[in-house]
């Protein structure tokens, strides 16, 4: 996920008209893909508000926030890139928005993916105060390392690595912890006989198996995008756009697991105790 001003190869050209030809194609990429997670946001909004409009869960709409800058930083890249090529001036402050906007969005999909590994509106109908915490810091920490790496501060190479790889680490945890509470529901059902149970269970546990395959599709993903040195820029937009076209593929797939649906029966369980006051089931929450 490299900013497209930040990383462009510089190319060895000494013809004007040549490295605006070498660019150009960069003008059709943004463009087109500026469309489509326009066509995301719209699809996920209507979605999110026709389905979810007279129920109390917040996941779908904070996931909003990850389309909308997206879509905030790529209409910002097309300008830069516009402005260069046609109107030969490079503005300063549309690159620094770029900058910035591309931050923001790197923190908010990685808070995102925190909430869901977490639980939040699935497992769990609120986040303890710990958790909050955590996923703040996390985040606060994200955000500063990523500020370093892309002012090119060559400290912050090694640090943005450490911290991609503690954020997906915490992930996956909770992904499998939370797959291991479904799986004892599963098994207790399948030896309690609460047979009208195990749809909206395994419902759950097939959301988070999903979501873990995407995690690992982005981890291998990311390995093979970055794993070829950067070529001449007449190449960059070809790379440009299979990075983009992946990360689209991988946010629509988790969009569409954990997108808004019409209320399954039995998904809002209030659980069974013991008279010693244990759990026989773990609480089950609605986000469909």
């Amino acid at each position: 996920m490299e900013d497209a001003i930040e990383q462009v190869p510089k190319p060895v050209i000494t013809n004007p008209s040549e490295w605006e030809e070498s660019y150009r194609s960069l003008l059709y990429v943004f463009s087109g893909l500026l469309v489509t997670w326009m066509v995301l946001v719209l699809v996920w909004t209507l979605n999110t508000w026709t389905r979810r409009r007279w129920q109390t869960s917040n996941l779908q709409w904070m996931l909003t926030a990850v389309p909308l800058l997206k879509s905030l930083v790529l209409g910002l890249s097309f300008s830069f890139w516009y402005s260069c090529l046609n109107l030969s001036t490079c503005s300063f402050w549309v690159a620094f928005g770029v900058f910035v906007s591309r931050i923001f969005f790197e923190t908010a999909c990685f808070v995102s993916f925190l909430l869901i590994a977490h639980g939040y509106c699935t497992m769990h109908e609120q986040l303890s105060v710990s958790e909050r915490r955590s996923i703040a810091g996390l985040a606060s920490l994200l955000y500063l390392t990523l500020t370093g790496y892309k002012a090119a501060v060559s400290q912050f190479s090694v640090l943005v690595v450490l911290i991609y790889g503690l954020l997906l680490y915490v992930i996956m945890v909770h992904i499998a912890r939370n797959l291991s509470v479904l799986r004892e529901q599963l098994q207790q059902i399948q030896d309690g006989g609460v047979h009208i149970l195990h749809t909206a269970i395994y419902t759950k546990y097939t959301m988070f198996k999903k979501f873990q395959r995407a995690m690992l599709m982005m981890v291998v993903a990311e390995i093979l995008m970055h794993s070829r040195a950067d070529g001449m820029a007449n190449e960059y937009w070809m790379r440009l756009l299979v990075r983009e076209l992946t990360e689209i593929v991988i946010f629509a797939y988790v969009g569409w697991t954990f997108r808004s649906r019409e209320l399954t029966p039995f998904f809002t369980v209030i659980p069974n105790l013991h008279s010693t006051g244990q759990r026989i089931l773990p609480p089950i929450y609605s986000v469909v």
